[in-house]
């Protein structure tokens, strides 16, 4: 099917004017005066003029990566001046296809996925690009160089490539700039050989080329001298040229139909993350060696939050249990104080201790006085303390026997005159290795009968120069009075010391009158350890949160190295129609796939270091929250520090980023 010479134009443009500069007191430089231009499907046109003619302009604002400074360009029937950035990526994605001097190839991809940057662009599957791919290589004599990078190849080899590229989404209308400048003869009439046959096969060419023999091949040569197009040949070819029917996808009674849908074109959540952790994985295993120098910031940020919070946990928890092994975290002290009305001392009874051992969470409440004695066995002598106490003491000491048995119930009721030695009282009575139990010894000149020796407890002072004997022998015959200095309490539940010991002292001040006691208790020592380790854990997370942010910089940094370093690789993304949100999804992957490694990386030498400092007998518990969080950190700080140079990328403008080195 033929259309005719005056139907609907595929490409129409009227009164184009290009000019750069004119802010900021510069002065502008116009380009373009008034070009206007028609060009209809199927045709084979060659846009010729010297350099600084303004023909590769013109190709810009053909290929919408550029915009007329005034004027109208309208694309089958579209006014492009309508269109936002999306718009017009769809446009270069569907429509368009570029051949370059320089072939823009991406060189980190291999042919394969170069030919494929559209397609993933226009969100086609991996099985419907791979065949495509295959396809196009095979007619481009390319089969065998698929795996092979841009810098393995020929210039006529790279530049079927490229041809191959600007076909992948069909290609309607092909943009070649000078695609014969950078070959040689032979190689360059082979790729004209392929502009030809895509022309024969209905695809719109548009050729820009200097070279007048190159452009005597096209259909139609429009020349082109300082802006201005100077000669057409169309009147001059008419009866010769053979246009075909515009194709489908172009038809513009449809056209802008279709561009709404395929705008908004969003692949599938999976397969987009998918391709773009691909690519950026790929793109950043060739300069792996730069990629890990800038994860070092962010592996030591989460391998010290892990090891030292694993550290600090374990040193934490080596120490409650150290203080739980001697009873001590269960143990409290009711104690007398001047009450606050009077300021006077008042005393402690049986009562008291009864209504105390009622209180929920007391296990224990053990009434005890202290008195200093000399202690005597045969020619050895030494000054100590008598613990006089209850049974429940041992209990209450979470202590063992080393010899013989700690002293009874029964023992309290009869007033027995026995006794139970420390280590060292026994040492120092007996000597080493004797057992004193059977043995006695003189309490202030009072015979008392050992009935055993209490291992040691881990806590210095009933470790040292103590006997322990019953509250009532010792109210009798060493004190001179019944009444308890303090009482000894152990509560069920450590955790909830604090409360206890309210409801302790509410009870005595109900009973007593007054509020004249103090109760010591472990809680407070508890609440201070943890608060310890709560600093701790604060510092750990300020010296991981420095290293991170220092790894964030570095992150920056390479980001925006890589932005300005592949500029170019930007435009030609741009060119075969990536959105402002691709150009962006793949440097903010990027910067993510970096944190993620050096995260990934940074918990695997934490958790290493924490195994091997367990293997050094160093208390280690490992936090899920610690490595979770660490983890999570990392990756924000991708997020964050990568998403500026991401912007920045995204917001480049097409042309000047193709002309980036």
């Amino acid at each position: 099917m033929v259309e005719a010479v005056g139907a609907f134009p595929l490409i129409e443009l009227r009164g184009v004017r290009k000019q750069y500069g004119g802010k900021g007191g510069e002065p502008a430089i116009e380009v373009l005066h008034g070009i206007d231009l028609a060009i209809h499907a199927g045709e084979f046109v060659a846009l010729v003029g010297a350099s600084g003619s303004g023909k590769s302009t013109l190709m810009h604002i053909l290929g919408c990566l550029d915009r007329p400074s005034s004027g109208s360009y309208r694309f089958a029937g579209l006014d492009t001046a309508t269109l936002n950035a999306d718009e017009l990526a769809w446009l270069r994605r569907e429509a368009f296809g570029f051949v370059f001097q320089g072939y823009h190839l991406i060189s980190t991809l291999d042919v394969q996925h170069n030919v494929q940057v559209p397609a993933v662009y226009r969100g086609t599957s991996v099985e419907e690009r791979q065949a495509r791919v295959t396809a196009l290589l095979a007619r481009l004599g390319l089969a065998d160089r698929g795996d092979h990078r841009p810098n393995q190849l020929s210039g006529g080899q790279q530049q079927r490539v490229s041809i191959a590229r600007a076909l992948m989404n069909g290609g309607q209308v092909v943009l070649a700039d000078e695609p014969t400048g950078a070959l040689d003869s032979k190689s360059g009439t082979e790729v004209m050989a392929l502009l030809n046959e895509l022309a024969d096969a209905g695809h719109t060419v548009i050729l820009i080329t200097h070279d007048g023999q190159v452009a005597a091949q096209a259909h139609r040569v429009v020349q082109i001298s300082d802006g201005m197009i100077v000669r057409d040949s169309l009147s001059e070819q008419l009866n010769s040229v053979s246009l075909v029917a515009m194709p489908p996808l172009l038809d513009t009674r449809h056209f802008s139909e279709r561009m709404a849908p395929g705008v908004l074109r969003e692949a599938a959540l999976l397969a987009d993350a998918r391709e773009a952790v691909t690519a950026a994985w790929r793109t950043l295993w060739v300069s792996r060696f730069r990629t890990m120098l800038t994860l070092i910031g962010i592996v030591i940020g989460v391998a010290s939050v892990i090891v030292l919070t694993a550290v600090g946990q374990g040193s934490s928890q080596q120490m409650l249990q150290q203080m739980a092994s001697v009873g001590h975290l269960n143990r409290m002290a009711v104690k007398l104080v001047p009450d606050e009305e009077h300021g006077q001392l008042g005393i402690l009874t049986h009562a008291d201790v009864r209504l105390v051992s009622e209180v929920p969470n007391i296990a224990i409440a053990a009434p005890t006085s202290l008195v200093s004695a000399v202690l005597r066995a045969g020619n050895a002598s030494m000054s100590g303390d008598a613990y006089a106490s209850t049974s429940g003491t041992l209990d209450l000491l979470n202590g063992h026997m080393a010899h013989g048995a700690f002293f009874t119930s029964e023992d309290e009721r009869n007033l027995a005159a026995v006794a139970v030695l420390s280590k060292m009282v026994r040492e120092r009575l007996f000597g080493e290795g004797v057992n004193p139990v059977g043995r006695h010894i003189l309490v202030n000149n009072v015979p008392f009968l050992v009935v055993g020796e209490l291992a040691e407890t881990g806590h210095g002072d009933y470790d040292e120069q103590r006997i322990f004997i019953p509250f009532s022998t010792g109210a009798h015959r060493l004190i001179g009075r019944t009444n308890p200095e303090l009482i000894q309490l152990k509560v069920a539940d450590y955790e909830k010391a604090e409360q206890t010991a309210e409801a302790v002292a509410a009870v005595l001040e109900r009973a007593r009158g007054v509020r004249d006691v103090f109760i010591g208790n472990s809680a407070t020592s508890l609440k201070n350890q943890r608060e310890a380790a709560r600093r701790q854990n604060l510092l750990v997370a300020l010296v991981g949160g420095i290293s991170l942010i220092v790894g964030g910089i570095g992150v920056m940094n390479i980001m925006l190295m890589a932005v300005k370093e592949r500029t170019r690789e930007i435009g030609i993304r741009m060119a075969t129609g990536a959105r402002q949100s691709d150009i962006q999804r793949q440097f903010l992957t990027e910067a993510v796939m970096v944190s993620l490694v050096g995260g990934a990386i940074g918990v695997a030498i934490g958790l290493a270091v924490g195994i091997a400092l367990i293997f050094w007998d160093v208390a280690v518990i490992f936090s899920v929250r610690a490595i979770l969080l660490a983890f999570g950190c990392a990756v924000a700080t991708g997020l964050i520090f990568g998403f500026m140079p991401a912007r920045q990328a995204s917001r480049l403008d097409p042309v000047v980023a193709l002309a980036g080195e």
